[in-house]
């Protein structure tokens, strides 16, 4: 089996390229876009790809970019300054200010509002902003990772998403297979679930082969996501 730093398990052709490719994409600055459906992995790959940078022992900065409203994502990006709005009872950083050195991860980064694309286009080509409400420019030191599940061409035919920064955030594209398409792994991922929440649950449930054999068969639409949640149920409940 291979696995590279544990957290990524699989040995099926699909992934190996991957983590060929993680090798050098770790190794240089360039600005990397992950695509592929939800609950294949982007953050763990993500992860990786800071861990095998020089940038290993600073920070790993990550903002979920649907999690937030219009108006909050500018701020949390950003920063602001006291009394920029209501509420702003006093100075904070943002994400990209608590990533200087390290590598901020913009995970869902294809629902950002089109008003802070813009903004953020900036920040990336020049690696300097201003906090909201303030007139100071800070400068900074991060590299970007971005990762989507949605279909950003499309997103720019319909106007939602701007081609400038999709080129901007795609420098490096990879794209994350979704489990159906690497069906080889799916009895290493279930043996590996099986062993964790054995540990976490202090039970040792072994699966019989009609079981495994059922898994093998079903098509994994929340792919790893669903697997490792499904292994979870399965290994309390027993």
């Amino acid at each position: 089996m291979t696995v590279i730093s544990n957290p990524l398990i699989g040995a099926s052709p699909v992934m190996n390229e991957i983590y060929k490719d993680l090798v050098l994409v770790g190794q240089s600055k360039a600005t990397v876009l992950l695509r592929g459906e939800s609950g294949t992995g982007k953050e763990l790959i993500a992860k990786l790809i800071h861990e095998r940078s020089a940038r290993a022992k600073k920070p790993f900065i990550k903002v979920n970019c649907a999690a937030l409203s219009e108006s909050l994502i500018e701020s949390e990006l950003f920063g602001h300054e006291k009394g920029a709005f209501t509420g702003a009872f006093q100075m904070r950083k943002g994400r990209f200010e608590l990533a200087h050195g390290g590598t901020l991860f913009l995970d869902v980064v294809g629902d950002l509002p089109l008003s802070v694309q813009v903004k953020l286009l900036r920040v990336i080509q020049e690696m300097e902003f201003e906090r909201v409400g303030g007139v100071q420019t800070l400068a900074v030191d991060v590299r970007v990772i971005a990762a989507t599940h949605r279909d950003l061409e499309k997103a720019i035919l319909e106007g939602t998403y701007r081609q400038d920064l999709y080129y901007r955030l795609s420098v490096i594209p990879l794209c994350i297979p979704p489990l159906r398409d690497r069906v080889e792994d799916v009895l290493p991922l279930i043996q590996h679930f099986i062993e964790k929440f054995n540990e976490e649950n202090r039970k040792n449930i072994v699966l019989s082969q009609e079981m495994i054999d059922l898994l093998l068969r079903y098509h994994w639409p929340g792919n790893v996501r669903e697997l490792e949640n499904c292994m979870e149920r399965l290994v309390v409940l027993a």
